[in-house]
């Protein structure tokens, strides 16, 4: 600043003069390298390349390229690394400006002639494979890459010419050889893409999209197909983070931005809906699962998906019929989808339809032999076993009626007396398990607890009074009373 004053430049100006001093200094600190400082550089390099540092490397022939911008070795070296990093693009410039450096470079021109071949890129290749025959004409691996090009021109012309004729089969098969020599050539895996879209199997047109995303600079169009295949097969995160890539691209992207709000919303609808699950608030998330449905109606896999998370909330709900016509409405739509017909024999059970219950754990586990499932299998088993026995809930609730109907001394003869015996002592077994918490609890379960098979040693239980006496013995009068609130 002193400098500044004594020579009148203003404050601006001579800031500006300083730096222009201090970037000139510093620029011939990197163009005035020494020659045994480059030779540092390659040679650290040499030996971080050898040792798989491959960043390390790079840094130092970096600094080899600044230092001395005419060497075309320093570009070919350079151009190992990035390929070896598998930067395939980094590395053709530095290819291109080593064969500008030095046009006899056979060395970098088989590599590059390579790269340009695996990106499919015949004619480019082709040329730098027939520089070299110029000047070698037995090296072999120029040779042998010249007609891999010839081959894969001709492969590439079969697979478009095909797939107009519409096989999209044969064309699939066509392009796997292809593939296989330009495995970096976006164009072909988009068009076999392409062929597994209009066969139906989008999971495998996901798998060549997706690395063709990175082998083109701007593929806006990859990334929005991308989107769309995953959010119709009900991959609403995957969709959503692809259409952010389209818009990182390019933020006004009509098409990417039209798609983008219609995931967003119908994700943050799932996402929700699946929370209110969570906490168990089923009435809500029912509602959430019917605004999906208005969302999106058009794709099949959310109405399925909606109509199957309903059923399951209406069961948790313990709304027997709501639950037993979502449930097989979904199930029309999802036959072999064990979640719904777990549910929907839940439904059966509160409804106390035990033998469609029964039916429908023994389909669900055609499909899905869990645990849960199998232990769902056997409780409905007892319940129906039990319901065909006796019913003590549907006993007990007519309990004061049926006693006085059924009671003994209103019938004469020996057979009415029996029939109306056996049906009393049933009235008074309802009231004793369901009046006793813990026979209760095993009732509930699946289990009667008066069942002689239940009892440890036999003894004929189903035979004897539940209350541990006759009445009826020795022909005596039978009182019996009911002790309820």
């Amino acid at each position: 600043m002193e400098t500044c004053r004594r020579t009148g430049l203003s404050g601006l100006l001579c800031s500006l003069s300083l730096l222009c001093v201090i970037l000139d200094i510093q620029l011939d600190g990197v163009l005035g390298a020494t020659q045994a400082e480059i030779e540092h550089h390659l040679e650290m390099g040499r030996k971080l390349l050898a040792a798989g540092q491959l960043a390390e490397a790079l840094s130092h022939y970096h600094s080899a390229v600044e230092g001395d911008s005419k060497n075309y070795l320093t570009f070919y070296k350079r151009a190992a690394v990035f390929l070896a990093m598998g930067k395939s693009k980094s590395a053709l410039p530095d290819l291109t400006r080593a064969i500008q450096l030095k046009p006899d470079f056979l060395a970098a021109r088989l590599q590059r002639g390579n790269i340009l071949l695996k990106q499919g890129n015949t004619q480019e290749a082709r040329e730098d494979f027939q520089a070299v025959l110029q000047r070698s004409h037995d090296n072999q691996e120029a040779q042998d890459q010249l007609m891999r090009a010839n081959e894969l021109e001709e492969l590439q012309e079969e697979a478009h010419a095909v797939y107009h004729q519409g096989d999209y089969s044969a064309t699939i098969s066509v392009l796997e050889r292809v593939i296989e020599i330009s495995p970096w050539d976006p164009e072909s895996r988009e068009l076999r893409a392409e062929c597994y879209i209009r066969m139906g199997d989008p999971q495998k047109a996901i798998q060549d999209l997706t690395p063709t995303t990175k082998l083109r600079n701007d593929n806006r169009a990859a990334f929005l197909k991308l989107s769309l295949l995953h959010y119709s097969l009900g991959e609403h995160h995957d969709s959503l983070n692809h259409i952010r890539e389209c818009l990182k691209l390019d933020q006004d992207d009509k098409e990417c931005f039209s798609h983008y709000k219609q995931v967003k919303k119908l994700s943050k609808q799932l996402d929700s809906a699946e929370e209110l699950i969570q906490m168990e608030r089923y009435q809500e998330a029912i509602d959430k699962y019917e605004s999906v449905m208005k969302t999106e109606p058009n794709i099949q896999f959310y109405t399925s998906l909606a109509k199957e998370m309903i059923c399951f909330c209406f069961v948790k709900l313990k709304l027997a019929h709501e639950a037993l016509d979502v449930c097989s409405e979904a199930h029309q739509r999802d036959p072999r989808n064990a979640n719904i017909l777990r549910d929907r024999a839940e439904a059966y059970i509160l409804n106390q339809d035990y033998e469609k219950a029964v039916e429908d754990y023994q389909e669900a586990r055609e499909f899905d032999d869990t645990h849960e499932i199998r232990e769902g299998l056997e409780r409905a088993q007892k319940l129906l076993k039990i319901s065909r026995k006796r019913d003590y809930y549907k006993i007990l609730g007519a309990y004061r009626k049926l006693a006085q109907q059924w009671h003994p001394d209103n019938f004469q003869s020996q057979t009415e007396k029996k029939e109306a015996e056996k049906k009393f002592i049933d009235i008074a077994s309802a009231k004793e398990v369901l009046t006793d918490p813990e026979m209760r609890q095993k009732f509930d379960a699946g289990e009667d607890p008066l069942d002689p098979e239940n009892q440890q040693g036999g003894g004929g239980r189903e035979q004897s009074w539940p209350f541990h006496f006759d009445p009826f013995q020795s022909g005596g009068s039978f009182h019996f009373k009911f002790h309820h609130n």
